[in-house]
């Protein structure tokens, strides 16, 4: 940086002295310095956000609500009952069945010592483990419809709207909630198959939205599909963002950037560039025999990016290249470097400022 500041310094002393020198036909111009910066080519994309995890809770049975345990918009966690329904009959089957069951048990013990003795035949102790068996599955079978009746849930997660009521008749076709999982999200975007060898689990990208205009979301590619559309000719990736702090919303529309190719490269303004067919030029403040003036010098430009361009070729770090008042200063002619545009600082504000 230090040929920078010192190129810097000695243009300052150079502005101090034209103004006291120089004709009043100089042209008068704003310049810029043209420095190495990093430069990254950006990927951009849109892309729809997803829950984690999302699941629309329906029972698998129809029966009457009994009990309701949530609330709309509640945090809950894994294995939390959210509902239960009428379970009386379920109930009562299965008081019948542990009778039946305990009554199997003891004829066995009865049976046990008298087959030793050949009191009784083989057959009725068989007989009565056999009723044990099919008692113990009754039971389970019984447990099951229980467990059918009361809804829990299946994940840590978010609750949506309600739409059932306590007494009402639950039936399979009827959504009782959704769950979203939404400490994680997952952004599902398309890119071109160009893109292919580039897109690899890891890759960072940056996420914006409309809903929050002014904050940059963080993330990385999870996964990247394993088939190229043939009508599209695009490759679907997904990308995963923290959102601990429940910033974001399933469905929300991410305007996506990716960056790649990162390196040094000379950077100058757009407003530097004078088009010409396919060509560009540049002009460039030189050494003239009364002071400075202008060359028109053809560069190779890379890409464009946020106000900027990358010089692949015709400057060098530490050139000032023309950015205001390019069209009265001629190659040759004498100029009037009236300020030197400093980082980010906008070419409006600068004009304004000479303009005082």
């Amino acid at each position: 940086m230090k040929p920078f500041y010192t190129s810097f310094l000695l243009l300052s002393s150079f502005i101090v002295s034209t103004q006291c020198v120089y004709a009043k036909g100089a042209a008068k111009v704003i310049v810029s310095h043209v420095e190495n910066k990093i430069f990254k080519d950006k990927v951009e994309a849109l892309g729809t956000l997803g829950a984690n995890e999302s699941v629309d809770l329906r029972s698998t049975v129809t029966e009457r609500i009994e009990a309701i345990y949530f609330d709309d918009a509640q945090r809950i966690k894994k294995g939390r009952l959210l509902l239960e329904m009428k379970i009386d009959e379920e109930l009562a089957a299965l008081e019948e069945e542990n009778a039946i069951l305990e009554e199997a048990k003891r004829q066995v013990k009865r049976y046990t010592p008298l087959i030793a003795n050949g009191a009784v035949a083989k057959t009725n102790l068989d007989q009565a483990k056999l009723e044990v068996s099919t008692a113990k599955a009754r039971i389970n079978a019984i447990n099951a419809q229980i467990e059918e009746r009361r809804i829990v849930a299946p994940f840590d997660g978010t609750i949506g709207l309600r739409n059932i009521s306590v007494g009402a008749m639950l039936s399979t076709d009827t959504l009782i909630t959704t769950i979203l999982d939404e400490s994680v999200m997952k952004l599902d975007f398309s890119l071109p198959s160009l893109f292919l060898s580039f897109l690899k689990p890891g890759v960072n990208i940056k996420a914006t939205t409309d809903a929050f205009s002014k904050k940059v979301f963080h993330g990385k590619i999870a996964q990247v599909d394993n088939a190229i559309d043939p009508v599209t000719r695009t490759l679907r990736v997904r990308a995963l963002i923290d959102n601990a702090e429940h910033t974001l919303k399933s469905g929300l529309l991410m305007h996506i950037v990716l960056e790649k190719n990162v390196r040094e490269a000379l950077v100058i303004p757009e407003e530097a560039l004078i088009p010409n067919a396919q060509k560009h030029f540049v002009l460039v403040v030189v050494e003239a025999d009364k002071g400075k003036t202008v060359e028109k010098r053809l560069v190779k430009i890379g890409v464009r990016q946020e106000g900027n361009v990358e010089v692949l070729s015709g400057l060098v770090a530490g050139d000032f290249v023309v950015i205001h008042g390019g069209m009265k200063a001629k190659p040759g002619k004498p100029i009037m470097i009236q300020a030197v545009k400093k980082g980010d600082e906008a070419l409006t504000e600068l004009i304004q400022k000479k303009n005082k």
